[in-house]
């Protein structure tokens, strides 16, 4: 009945028989019936026998939480094979005459396995949600170099330059500056920024620099640089 001698080699080859087409001992996660097998064992099944080395690892990595697995424990003789058949046997007999009971317990047990496994399912898909959620986001920020022209010689660049940084804006961060010569006792100011790509773009920073039309003739992207 069941899987035999589980210490035994033909035990072992019975249970990786039994596992070619399972994840489980019974239903669909894990219970306290891997539990007894997974106890019945002296060790690790042989690397040739997959099926039940691949469960056994499995199971051992619920070791534990074995107290708090579903189920109730049964002789390991009742599990494998022989033991389901067995197991089976007294309930058809005690239920020959009536065929719609022995469907619905069919239906409740495995209901509850499938139920038990969506529930697996959801909170692995919770812990995973929520780790990602913990991860930093990155923030994409660009440097932003801009040519700020004058009308002419005559332009205050000290208050072109006051106006320019009056200019504020979640995302904007103005940097150093500089007067470049581009002739004829014209000086253009050179004025850089860092800006969060998501909120700042090239489109708002010429607008409103331009927007001080007593100062400014044209602005001109000199360098553009993501960081």
């Amino acid at each position: 009945m069941g899987f035999g001698d589980l210490k035994s080699q033909a035990g072992q080859k019975a249970l990786n028989d039994f596992l070619a087409d399972r994840s489980y001992i019974d239903g669909y996660s894990a219970s306290q019936a891997d539990v007894v097998v997974y106890q019945a064992l002296s060790g690790a099944p042989s690397a040739d026998l997959f099926h039940a080395l691949r469960w056994y690892n499995q199971i051992k990595s619920y070791a534990s939480q074995f107290d708090s697995l579903p189920g109730v424990k049964k002789p390991v003789s009742e599990y494998g094979p022989a033991g389901v058949a067995a197991a089976a046997a007294p309930a058809a007999a005690a239920d020959d005459d009536d065929d719609d009971d022995d469907d619905d317990d069919v239906d409740l047990f495995g209901s509850d396995d499938e139920e038990e496994a969506e529930k697996l399912k959801a909170e692995r898909i919770k812990k995973y949600n929520e780790k990602k959620a913990k991860k930093p986001t990155l923030i994409a920020k660009s440097m932003i170099i801009l040519d700020v022209k004058p009308w002419g010689d005559d332009t205050d660049m000290k208050a072109m330059e006051e106006k320019v940084r009056t200019i504020t804006s979640d995302g904007l961060v103005w940097g150093a500056s500089k007067l470049v010569p581009v002739g004829y006792g014209i000086k253009k100011l050179q004025i850089s920024c860092v800006v969060e790509d998501d909120k700042v773009g090239t489109e708002f920073l010429e607008d409103n620099i331009t927007a001080f039309e007593d100062y400014v003739q044209s602005v001109d992207i000199a360098a553009f640089n993501k960081l």
